[in-house]
């Protein structure tokens, strides 16, 4: 077995394609991530093509984005990454550590973090937040100060742990079966549409419609205030006609719809649901941001922007088997949304922080 020194932790180059001559780590990175994904979850839903992730490493006004290649002898074996925000005096860094698992136990995840918890401090960051799917298994058990959902205490959480991390939120990972029967999500609809006659559904695909770029950039700055985030920290954002522009561009070869609650009497969005799939239209689907404006609840809009959503969806991707999707276990509204359409819970993450001293 090759030794810890074996190991090279070499920053990602960012092609400019994936015919690009310098492309090759970047190729490996995304099979290596796939894989990883296999190995943690047992399917291959998270997957995506290489050239459909290569959008999302673009440059950005609003965010520093750092990663490695852990490459042991010739093999790429993982990656490591941590991301800083850019709004004004942010202090939190998000990271990850991705290794296939027959790497593990060599000291090569601790060796990441020192890396990752180095840049951090040299960023002037205190606040680190981390994600990871924590597979169904017997034994301990962990739960978060919300009282909401528990985590096995496995190998990853054991990680977090030993280095200064607290759970802090599980979050729900279900799935909507896109090939059974429709009947209950055009009922839930029809019920949402006679409960909301104030407002009206609207639908496009990215690249934003100009007469809906600035209520769908208000909403999207209101994610991280409206909805639940436990003692975890996010900055607030400021979205704009360039920010959306930025956030479209990621989904080039890919495929966004967002259907949208709008207020009739002024216009205003006040509700919406993203779904993605990629290039293959027989993957899976994902549900990416859903919100109801806070001033705009009680009016079954969560219920009239998803079913809306998943009834057109079936036009758009009729291959695709299921829908994916992630709330916290204490959004209790949007969970029952969800459980009252068909979803189902498959997993769960932990979200993890530490300060740092």
């Amino acid at each position: 077995m090759n030794t810890l020194t074996d190991i090279e932790f070499r920053p990602l180059v960012i092609p400019a394609s994936i015919d690009a001559p310098d492309a090759a780590d970047f190729l490996e990175m995304v099979r290596v991530r796939n894989l990883v994904y296999r190995q943690i979850s047992g399917h291959d839903d998270h997957a995506i093509a290489a050239d459909e992730l290569l959008p999302h490493f673009a440059p950005s006004e609003y965010e520093e984005r750092n990663m490695w290649i852990v490459v042991d002898g010739d093999a790429v074996i993982g990656r490591a990454a941590i991301d800083f925000p850019l709004e004004n005096d942010s202090k939190v860094g998000f990271w990850l550590i991705e290794l296939q698992q027959d790497s593990w136990s060599r000291g090569i995840g601790t060796a990441a973090y020192e890396l990752i918890e180095r840049t951090a401090r040299d960023r002037g960051r205190s606040v680190l937040q981390s994600w990871a799917e924590h597979p169904a298994a017997l034994g301990p058990t962990l739960a978060p100060p919300t009282g909401f959902g528990t985590i096995p205490e496995d190998h990853a959480a054991r990680f977090f742990l030993r280095h200064g991390y607290s759970l802090e939120q599980v979050e729900r990972n279900s799935a909507f079966d896109l090939t059974a029967p429709f009947d209950t999500v055009e009922r839930l609809l029809a019920e949402a549409r006679a409960a909301s006659p104030e407002y009206r559904v609207v639908q496009w695909f990215a690249p934003t419609p100009a007469e809906y770029v600035d209520g769908y950039a208000w909403m999207k700055s209101r994610m991280v205030t409206d909805a639940p985030a436990a003692g975890l920290e996010f900055d607030e954002e400021t979205w704009d006609a360039a920010r959306i522009a930025e956030h479209d561009a990621k989904y080039v070869g890919r495929t966004m719809q967002v259907t949208a609650a709008q207020h009739i009497a002024t216009g205003e969005l006040c509700a919406f649901n993203e779904l993605v799939i990629g290039k293959d239209r027989t993957e899976a689907s994902h549900q990416e941001d859903t919100l109801v404006l806070k001033e705009h609840r009680g009016h079954k809009l969560g219920t009239l922007v998803k079913c809306a959503g998943l009834l057109s969806w079936r036009e758009v991707a009729p291959l695709s088997p299921r829908v994916i999707t992630y709330n916290a276990e204490e959004n209790r509204p949007m969970l029952d949304i969800n459980e009252a359409i068909g979803f189902a819970p498959i997993a769960y993450e932990g979200a993890w922080k530490k300060v740092l001293s």
